[in-house]
């Protein structure tokens, strides 16, 4: 299935992420992980992929396995950066062999030790050029993308990430999911700049639970993300009762859900990190909203 069959249906679905294991030791732990989120019967799935390509096996085995096993559509991530045009059309090539239909095609994070690379002589620089090549590939995929309600981090302003953005899309994107945001104002006003920039296609809020004090720094560091004042009364509040801090981070996701829904966004992407009870929580807090 197709994730852009998604969006026909005029109700609230939620579809979860997860991430593979690093090593070989933590693959049945992660499996076991996955297994029980795929029990759930989410919309969707979304398996991540290693800096560098170092997981790119397993995301492949976790998504092949939610597939075939529990019936749920998988979106296999894939990274470019610092690889080879080769290498890239070997993955290509095993995903489609997976029978998963559904790409998301990143950039990736640069590995620690090519940072001081010449990305000049790199086969990919942008993702653009990884869904172009998608498109060519012959295989007829549904190839997502990522964006930034804050603009990426590398960017001088959202105007040129807005700019970097279309790119993408124009090169074949069929949907984008946004990193993850905790002021749905931000999402709001993103939603109106790209519209107005041409950008049509269909956009994925990404939703991050903070169910721990650790998390957040985490976070800034990846998107930079804007911490809105009731959000860090909560975990000011809440930040050393480990309990009691996951219960307010839940509850907060799901009034960004909530928020989303009634503001007429039905399909709403949750940042899991492999943690069933999270999404069971949130399925559970959403339960007669769902069925509605």
């Amino acid at each position: 299935m197709k994730i852009t069959e998604l969006f026909e249906k005029d109700k609230l679905s939620l579809s979860f992420e997860v991430f593979p294991p690093k090593t070989d030791s933590a693959f049945d732990s992660v499996k076991e992980a996955t297994e029980e989120i795929a029990r759930l019967s989410p919309a969707f799935m979304s398996v991540t992929y290693g800096a560098g390509g170092g997981t790119s096996q397993y995301t492949l085995d976790i998504a092949r396995n939610i597939r075939e096993r529990y019936s749920v559509p998988t979106v296999a991530h894939l990274t470019c950066v610092s690889s080879t045009k080769e290498t890239v059309a070997a993955r290509i090539r095993e995903i489609h062999a997976a029978g998963i239909q559904n790409i998301m095609a990143l950039r990736g994070d640069i590995p620690q030790d090519r940072q001081n690379d010449d990305r000049s002589r790199w086969d990919y620089r942008h993702a653009y050029e990884l869904v172009r090549e998608l498109k060519e590939s012959g295989y007829d995929f549904c190839i997502g993308g990522a964006c930034y309600p804050e603009s990426h981090p590398e960017s001088e302003n959202q105007t040129e990430d807005i700019r970097h953005l279309k790119e993408k899309v124009d090169a074949g994107c069929d949907f984008l999911t946004t990193q993850m945001f905790f002021d749905n104002n931000l999402l709001y006003r993103f939603l109106y700049r790209i519209r107005e920039a041409g950008i049509s296609v269909p956009v994925i809020p990404g939703i991050m639970p903070i169910t721990d004090k650790k998390q957040i720094e985490r976070a800034l560091k990846l998107s930079g993300s804007f911490m809105p004042r009731r959000f860090l009364d909560l975990v000011d509040k809440f930040g050393e009762k480990p309990a009691a801090m996951k219960q307010a981070g839940i509850a907060y996701a799901t009034d960004q859900i909530l928020d989303l829904f009634a503001a007429g966004i039905n399909n709403i992407h949750v940042y899991t990190m492999n943690k069933p009870d999270i999404a069971k929580r949130i399925l559970a807090n959403l339960s007669d909203i769902l069925e509605a």
